[in-house]
């Protein structure tokens, strides 16, 4: 690589694993700028403040920000803060509440990753005369090259507890070109062993990357909208209880539902958003072995003419189960798993892998 192609913007979030980016990649003799996305709109949840203090759409935003810069200035790199208020409206706030809406399950993370952190976060950078020929973050992923397809490849990290390739399924062929995940084949407890060793005290072990939002928070991201209670039905029809409103519920979940007097557990099976009802059943009844999915994407091979056979996760925790998947036109897959899965969530992502190379994913419908 020429000395010109070394130059390289990190998205810092102020955590260990993007500030240990940028010590690996000064160690390799790239010339490093620091970049932070500031997305926290202070207008329109001003008297919402307390329930964001946990997770990245944040008040904090502020204190974070000055924290980075300092953390930039110890390694001797520019920082720079690019305004993304508007994009991430856009493409995470209301894509939450309008999915929830709808009745489904969104994923923000990975629209976050699609559209804004690989997406106009960079290319906004890029605008405001960072330079920088990549980009690089502080996921656990790794990315190769594949001769035989001619594709960049994304591969899952070393550590596979923390491996974060789930959420990036959406990646473009363009973005993986240009990207950089230094951490990927590191474990994370090397991570925090490298940043004991550069002296950087100020993080701690037993704090993790926070979550988009707290679900205390769900509420205030709906202002202006209301949503009645309604009805709680069992797969017949029945009448078996009452919602306080179909936003406070998913696919699967089991506690909070508020109904007495059955003896066997039930959890939520469907929620009906066109007639505002919650339908239960037991756990037996939540199995499924198909599913189909929307807004595919191939990562590392090209879209295949016939049935292939993968390994897929419906949800980030979700043990990989063996299916046959059958592409579609105008990126639609159908899924058929070997053995009934639980809790098929629309909404969801659903992820494709061979061995550690994720072949692609898709959105749940």
């Amino acid at each position: 690589m020429s000395k010109t192609n070394k130059t390289v913007a990190v998205g810092m979030s102020g955590g260990v694993d993007s500030t240990i980016a940028i010590a690996l990649l000064q160690e390799k003799g790239y010339k490093v700028s620091g970049i932070t996305m500031s997305f926290w709109e202070e207008a329109t949840f001003v008297e919402d403040k307390a329930v964001f203090t946990a997770g990245c759409f944040t008040p904090l935003e502020k204190g974070r920000l000055e924290n980075i810069k300092k953390l930039c200035a110890k390694f001797g790199i520019a920082h720079h803060t690019i305004d993304l208020q508007k994009e991430y409206k856009k493409c995470v706030l209301d894509y939450f509440t309008s999915t929830y809406t709808k009745g489904k399950t969104p994923n923000p993370c990975v629209m976050c990753n699609k559209f804004i952190k690989f997406g106009a976060f960079f290319k906004t950078a890029l605008k405001q005369g960072v330079d920088a020929k990549h980009f690089a973050t502080g996921h656990y992923a790794r990315v190769g090259f594949s001769r035989k397809e001619n594709r960049f490849v994304l591969k899952k990290a070393l550590d596979k507890q923390k491996d974060q390739t789930y959420f990036l399924w959406a990646l473009s062929q363009d973005i993986l070109s240009k990207v950089i995940f230094p951490l990927g084949n590191m474990t994370k407890k090397e991570t925090f062993a490298m940043a004991k060793k550069l002296g950087l005290k100020m993080f701690d072990e037993k704090k993790e990357s926070q979550d988009f939002i707290p679900p205390s928070a769900y509420k205030a991201l709906f202002k202006g909208k209301k949503f009645e209670v309604g009805d709680i039905v069992d797969t017949s029809g029945k009448k078996v209880g009452t919602h306080k409103g179909i936003i406070y519920y998913t696919v699967g979940q089991r506690r909070g539902l508020g109904i007495g007097g059955i003896l066997e557990p039930i959890f939520v099976k469907r929620i009906d958003a066109k007639n505002n009802l919650i339908v239960v059943c037991k756990k037996e009844e939540l199995y499924s072995c198909e599913m189909n999915l929307c807004d595919v994407n191939w990562v590392s091979i090209n879209e295949p003419k016939g049935k292939i056979v993968a390994k897929i996760k419906i949800r980030q925790q979700h043990l990989p189960a063996t299916a046959d998947i059958f592409p579609m036109p105008n990126n639609k897959a159908k899924v058929v798993f070997k053995k009934p899965q639980l809790s098929i969530t629309s909404g969801q992502s659903a992820v494709f892998y061979k061995g550690d190379i994720l072949l692609g994913g898709g959105i749940i419908v």
